[in-house]
């Protein structure tokens, strides 16, 4: 039965004991989903009723600040059950949005173990591999057959995360070697573990960037990836499902930094957020704007000349714009997926350069036949003006659209950083005060 089935059917249900066994039958992401959009008060109670092992599982799927919040509605005993069971890497993301005091006391409720494996992942810097790993992997010593570690994985490591890899390390817990769970179960027990177990092995540090982890695990389709200290030794893996967390929330990043949102503004959240969020971008935005309007001060008597300039100038604002965000989202997007980097900046720049010429050229036509036919017949000397100011703008666009996200990338801050209405307003700016200098000029000569 489909959630949204599910959600509609019980609106009117009194019986609790169908509630529980309509949430029960759901899926964990599903049950979890559903939860997320009850209404404050009702959160817990739903969440009340399902199973204690479904709980569990749920408990992991619900955002942190739904966690939170059924953290300090349940008893101590329900909390200290579901914490134990999350997986470390979600635990810590988890411990990352309480109050430092829930957080101190749940660590002492925690099994040494947990603690432990807890500790050393809140131990490293946020949006490193170290913070994102978990602890629950297989590990086997290179001395082993392969009788013996398939024991050993029945024995000790049914509750990992995953089982489809096996990392090998020597005596000194280095990593030297993976396996995968196929080779092992097609292979005969005595063989050495050494043997089969390939030394090409794909890692990365804790100190590096997640950004960096999602981009090799994409490039190699890997659902795992181990993750190794100073020493190279092994201290966690990182997961599939992590990095399509990570993938999701650099591109919402993106988009939001490119369309001048702040983060957390979603689609669901309170009024008051987005105003809070969104208001701040606005206010600079207008602020450049009125820069951009003070440029076109001097020239009043210039547009007050030339009646037709009120017409005409708005398709620069709208135009280059567009031209500029077009080739600043082309860059950022091959940027965020490692399609390009800053070392192809210059060869970026010719192919977008060759395509704005060729742009240019039609918006330059473009313009001179529309000033051609709003224009008097008196004025129609602006329209080659504008055609030539359309055209130069729109290659001025594609250079800045290209060369900005770039040299922030080299600076390694962030390109999204430069966002579509900043981009915009300096090209408005640029257009205006290059149109109306030209035809200022072309006034005095031909008076």
């Amino acid at each position: 039965m489909l959630v949204q089935d599910i959600r509609n059917a019980i609106v009117d249900i009194a019986d609790l004991n169908q509630l529980k066994f309509d949430l029960n039958s759901l899926q964990p992401v599903d049950a979890g989903e559903y939860i997320t959009h009850l209404p404050k008060k009702q959160r817990a109670i739903a969440f009340r009723l399902l199973n204690k092992s479904h709980a569990i599982d749920v408990f992991e799927y619900l955002p942190p600040e739904v966690q939170e919040e059924l953290i300090n509605s349940l008893h101590d005993v329900q909390v200290v059950q579901l914490v134990e069971a999350m997986s470390p890497d979600d635990r810590a993301e988890l411990f990352d949005e309480l109050p430092a005091k829930v957080v101190k006391r749940l660590l002492q409720e925690l099994s040494t173990e947990q603690r432990q494996a807890t500790a050393t992942i809140l131990g490293y810097a946020e949006g490193t591999a170290g913070r994102l790993m978990t602890t629950e992997y297989v590990w086997l010593r290179e001395g082993l057959t392969v009788g013996e570690a398939l024991s050993k994985i029945r024995r000790q490591d049914e509750d990992k995360e995953t089982i489809y890899y096996a990392y090998v390390t020597d005596n000194n817990r280095k990593l030297v070697r993976v396996v995968s769970l196929r080779q092992l179960l097609f292979t005969f027990p005595d063989v050495l573990i050494k043997e089969v177990a390939s030394d090409r092995v794909l890692k990365v540090h804790t100190e590096t960037p997640q950004e960096d982890v999602a981009q090799i695990m994409k490039r190699y389709d890997l659902i795992a990836l181990p993750v190794v200290d100073r020493e190279e030794r092994l201290v966690g893996i990182i997961t599939i499902d992590d990095v399509v967390d990570i993938l999701e929330e650099e591109a919402t990043e993106d988009i939001q930094k490119l369309a001048g949102v702040s983060g957390d503004d979603g689609a669901l959240a309170p009024p008051l957020v987005t105003i809070r969020k969104r208001l701040p971008w606005l206010l600079a935005i207008m602020g450049l704007y009125i820069g951009a309007s003070s440029a076109i001060a001097p020239f009043q008597s210039v547009i007050a000349s030339v009646p037709v300039l009120a017409v005409i100038m708005p398709l620069f604002s709208n135009t280059g714009g567009t031209v500029g965000v077009q080739a600043l989202t082309v860059t950022i997007r091959g940027l965020g997926v490692g399609e390009i980097t800053p070392q192809d900046t210059f060869k970026i720049l010719r192919k977008e350069l060759t395509a704005g010429l060729g742009t240019a050229l039609a918006l330059g036509i473009t313009m001179v036949i529309l000033s051609m036919i709003w224009a008097s017949p008196q004025e129609r000397w602006v329209g080659l003006v504008a055609g030539m100011v359309m055209a130069t703008n729109t290659l001025v666009a594609v250079t800045l659209g290209t060369f900005l996200p770039m040299g922030l990338k080299q600076l390694k801050l962030d390109p999204a950083l430069i966002s579509g209405p900043l981009m915009t307003t300096v090209l408005d700016a640029i257009g205006f005060v290059t149109f109306l200098t030209m035809i200022s000029i072309a006034l005095q000569i031909f008076k």
